[in-house]
């Protein structure tokens, strides 16, 4: 007989600190009031508050709420065995005081979604059916959807978005930043890693047991985009792309190490069926506007690309590692950020001396309507600038709650933070 997850009714608890429980059920914390960051800390935009409500989880990646408030968080690492843990307010008085572990597969991907709990590992996705609460009904064994995607190490995250069409859209990242053959300045002529990776592939959320065969190439040209969300209100997939790097290695002639410092674009894309969006044979350069051929096929820095390759809609600073992306449909927060774009950014950027930050991107009629605009800053603790220490914080993943709070995660110290206004 399976079980459904229960939790016994608490007295008033705050903040939980994970005790790295192996087992599966439920651990209850010694009361302690939850943590705020002072102004100092984290900045966000007048009248918004942050508030942390879990800290020491292990390496975070994406999250999902349910309808519940409860919020599921992947890890990348695995932490006391366990890939993906729960939190939990169980006597609804806004803070965490319960939390659960489970699972025993690192990845980054989850979603809930038409009555169950999707997630994925690197190399493939699963789900688990919910109750009515949207909890886990048999947490010991989930259903495989898909398995067998590629997975050589690095960029092996398998993010995923779905859609109303019980199609699930999966990234499978490349492994070769630039589709060099090794030891050399030289593109593999065609890229033939295009074949299985560098881009997003589609599959039946409802069928189980796929292989990578069972799937199809949706968009191509996609080295690596952690960050892609669905937007009900285009119907249509978007992607924030982490760019290649390493210009000037092999093509000094062309390239300073400066020009590897702030090149190339980080980028937002709307992708459709067939859509290609242009690695490795080109990269957007935010500076010229224009997509430009890579070196590695001919280019020199000023020679425009494939003109089959579709534009980014929008362009960002280089190396800011988009890791997720989210679009606000609450009405909590104020009317510009209604059905726009935030954005977890991972790493930092040379050019303007800033990273690991939250940034909105406001929208309209589906399109991006002006500048993008950073909303959470200073999640690294350090002038960037001047860097007297290590860094302390990595947002990586976005959720939106009930009430339309914004939750941030990070991998670093694996903190989650609450966002309300």
């Amino acid at each position: 007989m399976k079980n459904t997850i229960s939790f016994p009714l608490l007295k008033s608890l705050s903040m939980i600190v994970l005790l790295g429980s192996l087992t599966t059920q439920c651990k209850q914390k010694s009361p302690e009031k939850p943590k705020p960051v002072n102004e100092t800390d984290i900045v966000i935009p007048e009248g918004f508050s942050l508030q942390v409500v879990a800290e020491d989880l292990g390496n975070l990646r994406h999250m999902t709420v349910s309808k519940n408030g409860d919020i599921y968080v992947n890890r990348s690492k695995l932490k006391d065995e366990k890939g993906i843990i729960l939190l939990k307010d169980t006597d609804n008085d806004g803070k965490i005081d319960a939390e659960q572990q489970f699972g025993n597969l690192p990845g980054t991907g989850i979603l809930i979604k038409n009555g169950y709990l999707y997630t994925s590992s690197n190399s493939g996705v699963y789900r688990y059916k919910l109750n009515e609460n949207e909890e886990i009904i048999d947490i010991e064994n989930p259903e495989n959807i898909v398995d067998g995607l590629a997975d050589k190490g690095r960029d092996n995250a398998k993010s995923f978005v779905m859609d109303d069409n019980a199609n699930i859209y999966v990234t499978i990242g490349s492994w070769n930043d630039s589709c060099r053959e090794e030891g050399t300045g030289n593109g593999i002529m065609p890229c033939t890693i295009l074949d299985s990776a560098g881009g997003i592939w589609q599959f039946k959320a409802d069928k189980l047991n796929q292989s990578f065969a069972d799937g199809k190439r949706y968009a191509t040209g996609v080295k690596n985009a952690v960050g892609t969300a669905w937007n009900y209100k285009t119907n249509s997939l978007f992607a924030v792309v982490h760019g290649r790097g390493a210009f000037h290695d092999f093509y000094p002639e062309h390239y300073t190490a400066k020009h590897s410092a702030e090149l190339p674009a980080e980028t937002l894309f709307e992708l459709h069926e067939g859509d290609d969006a242009g690695w490795p044979y080109i990269y957007y350069d935010q500076f010229k506007k224009k997509n430009i051929l890579a070196p590695e096929y001919g280019g020199d820095g000023e020679k425009t690309g494939s003109e089959n390759a579709i534009d980014p809609l929008m362009a960002f600073p280089a190396h800011l590692a988009p890791n997720d992306l989210l679009f606000y449909t609450g009405t909590m927060f104020p009317e510009k950020y209604r059905n726009g774009a935030f954005i977890a950014f991972h790493g930092q950027s040379p050019e303007l001396k800033k990273g690991y930050l939250v940034a909105f991107v406001p929208f309209k009629d589906g399109k991006p309507n002006g500048n993008w605009e950073i909303f959470a800053d200073n999640f690294s603790g350090i002038d960037l600038a001047n860097p007297s220490g290590p860094i302390q914080h990595r947002p990586c993943g976005l959720a939106q709650g009930p009430n339309g709070e914004l939750y941030v995660s990070e991998d670093l110290k694996g903190t989650v933070y609450k966002i309300t206004y």
